[in-house]
C-alpha cells in the first residue's frame, strides 16, 4: 500500500503541524487512487465493522484537531501562533520517536545527503502550516473549509503547467464552482478580515506547491533512503516536523513573539494548555488514523468521506464559536463543501 502525504489536512480539514488534509493531497494525486479492494477479514472492533470504525476515528481525529487548533488560536487572545507551532512540532517529533522506541514504526535515519534534498519541500511545508495557523486564528471555520478547497484549482491550474496534466470539463465545472463559492462566501463574511484571508490564499498556495513539488523530490529520496524507496509517512511526519523547528523558531523571532511569548495571559490558563497539548496529539494520530481507515477501505471511499468530513466540522465550528453568517454566507459554504464532495467523484471518473 502506498502511502498519503501527511493528513489535515485538509488541511482535509485545515492543516495541523503534523498533518496535512488527505483528501486534498489525494487530489493533488500524491494518494494512490486506485480503488484496489483492501483485505479487511470482515474484522469487527467493539462489534462494529473495523472498515466503519476506523473511519469513525479518522473522522473524529481531523474534526477535533480543527475545533481544537481554532480554540486555542482564537479563544484565549493568544498572540503567538508560532510558538504554538513549535510546541506542537516538537511534540510531534517527540511522540513519533517513542513509537519507533516501542517497535510501532520504523524511521528513516537522519542522513545529511536526505536531509539535503528534503529540506527544500519543508520549507514549503513550514510555510502550509504556518499561514494555516495564521488564517485559522482570523478566519471562521465554515470559511477555512471553503478556502481549503481552492488549494484543488491551484494544484490543478499547476499540474496542467508543470506537468502537461488534462482534467476533464466536468473536472473544471466543479472547480470554478468552489472557486466561486469561497468568493461570495468572502464577500458575505460579516467578519471579513484582509489579514485572515491573505493568510488563507497564501495557505492555498503553500499547500499547493507543497503536493507540485513533492512529486518531483519523491523520486530523489528514494536514491537516499536506507531502502531505496520513497518515503513512508511517519519519516515524512518525523523529518517535516524535526526540520521545521529551526524555520519556525526563525518566524518566531521575526515576528518579535519571543519578546512577548512569557507575558501572554493564556500561558497560565491550564484550559488552554490542555487544549493546545490535545491538538498536538491528535493531529499526530490522524497519521495513524488515515492510514489505518485507508488500509481498510479503496481510494475512492477514503477521499469522499474526508471531503463529507468537512461538513459537520464547518457545522460544528460555526456553533462552537459563534461564527456570524446569513442566507448568501451560509448557502456559499454549502455549495463549496458540495463540490469537494463532487470533485471527488467527478475525479474517478474515466
Amino acid at each position: 500500500m502506498k502511502t498519503a502525504v501527511m493528513g489535515r489536512t485538509n488541511v482535509n480539514s485545515p492543516i495541523s503541524s503534523s498533518a496535512v488534509d488527505k483528501a486534498d493531497v489525494e487530489a493533488a494525486g500524491l494518494l494512490d487512487t486506485s480503488d484496489q479492494k483492501r483485505d479487511t477479514h470482515s474484522t469487527e472492533i467493539l462489534g462494529v465493522p473495523a472498515v466503519l470504525f476506523a473511519g469513525i476515528c479518522y473522522c473524529m481525529a481531523s474534526g477535533s484537531m480543527v475545533i481544537l487548533n481554532k480554540h486555542a488560536l482564537a479563544s484565549f487572545n493568544f498572540q503567538a501562533p508560532m510558538s504554538l507551532l513549535f510546541f506542537q512540532c516538537a511534540l510531534a517529533v517527540v511522540l513519533v520517536k517513542f513509537c519507533e522506541l516501542f517497535g510501532l514504526v520504523k524511521l528513516q535515519p537522519l542522513k545529511w545527503d536526505l536531509v539535503s534534498v528534503w529540506f527544500p519541500v519543508n520549507l514549503i511545508f513550514v510555510g502550509m502550516i504556518g499561514s494555516s495557523f495564521f488564517a485559522l486564528k482570523e478566519v471562521g471555520v465554515g470559511m477555512v473549509t471553503v478556502w481549503k478547497n481552492l488549494s484543488n484549482f491551484v494544484t490543478a491550474v499547476g499540474d496542467v503547467a508543470i506537468y502537461k496534466k488534462s482534467y476533464t470539463w466536468g473536472v473544471w465545472g466543479v472547480l470554478f464552482l468552489m472557486l466561486g463559492s469561497a468568493f461570495v462566501g468572502a464577500s458575505t463574511d460579516s467578519k471579513f478580515s484582509w489579514s485572515g484571508y491573505s493568510w488563507q490564499v497564501a495557505n492555498c498556495m503553500f499547500t499547493s506547491a507543497y503536493a507540485l513539488y513533492l512529486r518531483s523530490v519523491m523520486d530523489k529520496v528514494s536514491e537516499h533512503t536506507t531502502n531505496k524507496q520513497k518515503m513512508d509517512e511517519y519519516s515524512m511526519v518525523y523529518y517535516n516536523n524535526l526540520l521545521s523547528l529551526l524555520p519556525i523558531l526563525g518566524l518566531i523571532f521575526a515576528f518579535n513573539e519571543h519578546k512577548i511569548f512569557l507575558s501572554q495571559p493564556a500561558l497560565m490558563d491550564s484550559t488552554f494548555l490542555v487544549v493546545s497539548l490535545l491538538g498536538g496529539i491528535i493531529g499526530f494520530a490522524i497519521s495513524f488514523s488515515s492510514l489505518w481507515f485507508l488500509s481498510q477501505t479503496t481510494a475512492t471511499i477514503y477521499s469522499l468521506v474526508g471531503a463529507l468530513n468537512k461538513i459537520p466540522v464547518a457545522v460544528l465550528g460555526i456553533i462552537a464559536f459563534n461564527e456570524s453568517t446569513n442566507p448568501k454566507n451560509l448557502a456559499s459554504i454549502v455549495i463549496g463543501l458540495g463540490a469537494g464532495v463532487l470533485f471527488v467523484r467527478v475525479k474517478q471518473q474515466k
